[in-house]
């Protein structure tokens, strides 16, 4: 038992420092009570799903603000200020689509007995089925009206026909599943019910599409990009940075991003010169855009990567990286099909490898490996796998796991860019092409805070976003059509791509302060690790032992250039 000990003081640094706190119980069970109300209410755009969630976020914040948080270990306070802001989060986003929904709610106002079917299939009360079959024919009829009506007042905006598009698609989801439960079971039913329903469901695919394009010829879906997103505002937009711990407004972090762009600027020129292309930086990006690899040669170009920043980063005793780690990531090939919105390789448990296969277009497949080159891979393979996104998966399924429910992309995204800094300002890119591969990814990020922000906030179209990475970065076309595509057409949330350089950020001001303490990088590294998946500034709150209050709310400004 000793050895054991031994161990893992060795592994992760100590054990007083990483006790578990008084509310991992609790955190637990608000995850497995959230799991369970969307496994029974899977119906999301209706009114039993947006009553039955009001109620449970208002129940646990009774049940969190109940708890003695003086009585609370210092980690536990930590806790307590996470769980706290989680369900206010979760409660305020869902707000967001419950004031959206009772807008459109009105679509669905001849579908009780529908909603009542479903409802009861739950516990499986077998239906009077010739009874069910007359609600299902009279809502077919019902349907027909409500479209002409409709007709003649169509929603305002194009976000608002798409939620009662929604709403339509959630009860036909209903209708299909309870359907199934009975059809063939029981005879009676299969008897009454097989024509009816078929019927009702191809009425409801109908409204649904007329809903969809039910909208003023004022409001803009496409802004001829293809991509469609939902801009939420500038009151969500700050709303969601509070809630994230970041006290600044979108207008502060597009200044800060803009400042970081002009340093990168001057450190692209600075090799450019050093490639005999002088000033002009975007052509020494051309030079090195066409360092590409073979077709097939890929895997064996990051694999020299990963090895070559393995070694360096052991070389200097920054981090610990368990053996276990080192053997366990996984390597797979990105499919044609999730290159559109993701043109860069990804990485977590694996690393997903973006390069072309036979049947792209001999176009699409220069700007794949144009867009992957080994000087663009060598700042981000680390980024991918160690130190950076497979460590944290790693650490944070064996240190503090139940801290998964507070996962920030400020932390996620964050700890991995922090990374590409740290490597930078030591020297780890030692070429010019190497060093202009560093700061087009650095770029890159700082492009991501403006373009998505401006976006959200109404002052830029997807378009003129694919035309700023285009023209300011020196993005291929289709790899910048992608990162906008996967920007804000995909499940990342409104911060997502800004939480890239400004966690980064707040991780360096956090080192620099810590080592002014006296601690050692790796001791800071390996402490972060230990303790999951929170927000920087709590963390700081933890590392730099600084009390939290009760009602504790967002204060550390950890940029200089915002004051």
């Amino acid at each position: 038992m000793k050895i054991k000990v031994i161990f893992l003081i060795m592994l992760f640094g100590g054990i007083s420092q990483t006790r578990a706190s008084e509310l991992i119980d609790l955190v637990n069970t608000y995850k497995a009570d959230t799991r369970a109300l969307q496994r029974t209410y899977s119906m999301e755009e209706s009114q039993e799903y947006y009553s039955r969630f009001t109620t449970f976020y208002k129940d646990w914040k009774g049940k969190v603000e109940g708890i003695d948080f003086q009585a609370l270990s210092p980690q536990g306070k930590i806790d307590y200020v996470l769980i706290k802001n989680l369900i206010k989060k979760d409660s305020y986003l869902f707000s967001l689509d419950y004031n959206a929904f009772k807008e459109i709610a009105h679509v669905t106002d001849f579908a009780d007995g529908l909603y009542k079917f479903i409802k009861e299939r739950r516990r499986g009360k077998r239906p009077i089925s010739n009874e069910l079959a007359d609600v299902f024919t009279l809502a077919g009829k019902t349907i027909d009206n409500k479209m002409s009506t409709l007709k003649k007042i169509p929603f305002k905006g194009w976000m608002q026909a798409e939620k009662a598009a929604k709403s339509i698609a959630s009860l036909r989801k209903g209708l299909k599943e309870a359907y199934s439960f009975y059809y063939d079971y029981d005879p009676e039913f299969t008897w009454w019910m097989k024509m009816p329903y078929a019927k009702l469901e191809e009425k409801l695919i109908s409204y649904e599409e007329f809903l969809r394009q039910n909208y003023s010829e004022n409001s803009v879906k496409d802004d001829g990009s293809g991509i469609i997103g939902q801009p939420i505002g500038k009151d969500a937009l700050i709303e969601n940075l509070k809630l994230e711990f970041i006290p600044y407004t979108p207008e502060q972090l597009i200044k800060t991003a803009e400042k970081q762009f002009e340093w990168c600027k001057a450190e692209m020129i600075k090799a450019s010169e050093e490639l005999g292309y002088g000033k002009d930086w975007k052509a020494a990006l051309e030079h090195v855009k066409n360092t590409y690899v073979p077709p097939g040669k890929q895997p064996e170009a990051i694999m020299e990567l990963y090895n070559k920043s393995i070694k360096f980063i052991e070389d200097r005793n920054l981090i610990t990286l368990p053996e276990m780690a080192k053997e366990n990531w996984g390597m797979i090939m990105m499919t044609p099909e999730r290159q559109k919105v993701n043109p860069f390789f990804t990485g977590g448990t694996e690393i997903s490898i973006s390069y072309p296969t036979e049947g792209m277009s001999h176009d699409d497949k220069l700007m794949s490996m144009r867009g992957n080159n080994p000087n663009f891979s060598f700042p981000t393979v680390q980024h991918e796998l160690l130190p950076g996104h497979n460590l944290q998966f790693f650490m944070t399924t064996r240190q503090k796991n139940y801290r998964n429910a507070f996962s920030t992309p400020f932390w996620v995204e964050g700890w991995a860019l922090y990374w590409e800094i740290i490597l930078w300002n030591k020297g780890f890119p030692q070429t010019p092409e190497q060093k202009i591969g560093s700061l087009f990814w650095r770029i890159h990020r700082c492009a991501r805070i403006i373009f998505s922000l401006k976006y959200h906030l109404g002052e830029l179209t997807p378009q003129e976003c694919i035309d700023l990475l285009v023209n300011e970065v020196g993005h291929e076309y289709a790899n910048a059509e992608a990162e906008v595509r996967r920007s804000f057409t995909t499940r990342y949330p409104p911060l997502y791509q800004l939480a890239y350089m400004m966690g980064g950020l707040q991780f360096y001001a956090l080192r620099n302060e810590i080592l002014a303490k006296g601690w050692t990088e790796k001791e800071f590294h390996d402490r972060v690790m230990q303790e999951g998946r929170i927000p920087v500034e709590l963390l700081r709150n933890l590392l730099l032992e600084i009390p939290v209050y009760e009602n504790y709310k967002t204060n550390w400004k950890f940029s200089t250039e915002f004051k």
